[in-house]
């Protein structure tokens, strides 16, 4: 007899054969490893029968010796399912190995008179061992085609060489009968075997899950066609201040706020009647009905639940979540969003107002230091005072085109810029720019070209708003531009949209400043040295006003090498929608 030890080895061996696709449920593992172990077992009992026989009834006829090897093939299909691990085709094979085998045994003891028919019977019983209904339906099949072949042999007179057996019939058909309730035995006690891993395996897996239930600070509710609770976990007490049990039922929907409770219904209904995970947020009411309760937000997570035994297939799995946390950092954000918006509101605000109270005398500054300047009433007499009125005079124009540039970003940030669009020669822009800042650049030592093609459409848009972008960049161009360099501007179609392009070779921009330029008082950092003027609203107001017509601003630079700005407007004006507050510009660093 084997010991414990040895059986154990055993067991191990076989479950070593078990291909690795079948390694991960109990239950598949045990089948295929019963499997694999009876038909190794069944082919080593076949190689050791032999030599029995030949001792017994000498040497064996070819039929015979050819029933023998037949008697091994079992070893071949286990080895299939070893390493494939495709359990239905190996019961397949088997069972119509099976059949085949008893057949031809039979053809050889006698044919439909033979003591081996019987063995027909248990190819199918063997096969339902698979729990596969289509390899049960093969089985069938090859015994009915096995027993259909002996008789049409029979018929026909097909019959082999008399056969001697080495034994009488008696003992012969003695011995195939107790074979046979050997082999029935043992087909019930695989099937105990099974049965009893299968219940293992299920009782394992509820237990983890009542574990996992039991563990988790989430509520997991069992929710019926109507709503009912049929169980709840735990964590109801945590969640609810009351027991598992006080929550069957209706108890759940006691505890939902009246508000809630056709959220909560419609939740768990749309997800029975639509079969598909639905999330749900309500409010739950904690501490029972004493003065301590309160209501907390909670989110509920609806999951329909598969058909399985004793549930009807509209069942719906709940898990439910505290959120008041969540909800209250949600509040607080909102409320910190609000304030924010208000402030910023109330800043464009006052920068506007500022901006238009200090142009009116602003123009009284200029206007009259460029009448002291040109002396247009007299001389002053001292040629210092002339100079101190023309100094006058720039600083009221530099000041007046900050407070320009301020009273339009706030006024694109507040969305009261109005455009006015209107179709336009786009050559005619460009150079109308270009003449304005041409004297300016000259006097620096720059060049200033253009490059317009000739066959370019009309852009509607903003003309007062183009202008100025332009104005804008070229300008901007050639202040950030040394003597000697040079800047282009260029206009042209890609796709749907009209690009204007202002192209330099002065210092360039460091690529972390790239993403930040275009926000409002922002400057590259090369300009922190105030070698350059400028309060950094000008890129702002050209992507404001770029946004407003649905277009957007790019820019392309390389530190030392120069910048490309890119004003991209698009041709066809669609419905007028308000800009978006927020749009980054694009930039991309060379």
């Amino acid at each position: 007899m084997l010991s414990q030890e040895s059986i154990r080895g055993l067991s191990a061996y076989f479950r070593s054969l078990v291909h690795e696709s079948a390694r991960g449920d109990a239950l598949t593992l045990a089948r295929h490893q019963t499997f694999i172990a009876s038909r190794l077992l069944g082919g080593a009992l076949a190689l050791c029968v032999f030599p029995i026989y030949l001792v017994v009834g000498g040497k064996p006829s070819l039929l015979s010796a050819f029933a023998f090897l037949w008697l091994m093939s079992p070893i071949a299909i286990a080895i299939y399912l070893s390493r494939t691990g495709r359990f239905a085709v190996a019961h397949r094979i088997s069972a119509m190995n099976f059949a085949g085998l008893v057949t031809y045994c039979a053809w050889l003891t006698g044919g439909l008179a033979s003591a081996l028919l019987p063995w027909l019977v248990a190819v199918p019983l063997e096969a339902g061992l698979s729990t596969d209904r289509r390899s049960v339906a093969w089985a069938v099949g090859a015994a009915g085609t096995g027993l259909v072949v002996l008789a049409l042999l029979g018929a026909g007179g097909i019959d082999p060489t008399p056969f001697t057996l080495p034994i009488p019939p008696a003992a012969f058909a003695f011995i195939v009968a107790l074979s046979a309730i050997a082999y029935a035995a043992g087909l019930v006690v695989t099937l105990q075997l099974v049965h009893r891993q299968s219940e293992y395996a299920i009782e394992a897996s509820e237990e983890r899950y009542r574990l996992l239930a039991e563990n988790v600070n989430d509520m997991i509710t069992l929710h019926d066609h109507r709503g009912r609770v049929m169980f709840a976990s735990q964590a109801a007490r945590q969640l609810l201040g009351a027991t598992a049990p006080a929550v069957l039922g209706d108890g759940l929907f006691e505890h939902v706020h009246v508000g809630d409770r056709p959220a909560y219904l419609s939740a768990l209904n749309r997800c029975r009647a639509n079969n598909e995970p639905i999330s749900v947020e309500f409010r739950l009411r904690r501490g029972g009905s004493s003065d301590n309760a309160y209501y907390a937000w909670v989110e509920m997570r609806c999951r329909p639940m598969p058909q399985t035994d004793g549930l009807d297939q509209s069942a719906v799995v709940a898990v439910t979540r505290d959120i008041s946390q969540h909800k209250e950092y949600e509040a607080n954000l909102l409320r910190a969003r609000g304030e924010a918006e208000g402030a910023s509101r109330a800043k464009s605000q006052f920068l506007a107002s500022m901006s238009h109270e200090l142009r009116t005398p602003l123009n009284a500054i200029i206007g009259f230091s460029e009448i002291l300047e040109r002396e247009l009433f007299g001389k002053l007499g001292e040629e210092r005072y002339r100079d101190y009125a023309r100094l006058i005079h720039e600083s009221g124009e530099h000041l007046l085109g900050v407070v320009n540039g301020i009273l339009d970003m706030s006024k694109i940030e507040a969305g009261k810029f109005s455009i006015v669009r209107e179709p336009f020669c786009v050559g005619d822009l460009v150079k109308s720019c270009c003449d304005v800042l041409r004297h300016t650049a000259e006097t620096k030592g720059l060049t200033l070209t253009t490059r317009v093609a000739d066959s370019l459409p009309e852009l509607a848009a903003d003309k007062r708003a183009c202008k100025q972008m332009l104005l804008n960049v070229i300008s901007n161009a050639i202040k950030f531009t040394e003597k000697g360099g040079w800047v282009r501007v260029a206009a042209s179609v890609e796709g749907e949209n009209m690009v204007f392009a202002v192209t330099d070779n002065g210092i360039g921009i460091a690529e972390k400043d790239l993403p930040r330029l275009g926000d409002p008082f922002v400057q590259a950092a090369s300009s922190y040295d105030r070698s350059y003027e400028g309060a950094g609203l000008g890129l702002s107001v050209v992507r404001g006003l770029a946004q407003l017509h649905g277009g957007s601003l790019g820019l392309e630079s390389t530190l030392g090498k120069g910048t490309t700005v890119r004003i991209v407007l698009p041709l066809e004006v669609e419905a007028e929608s308000p800009a978006k507050e927020e749009h980054a510009a694009s930039v991309v660093a060379a």
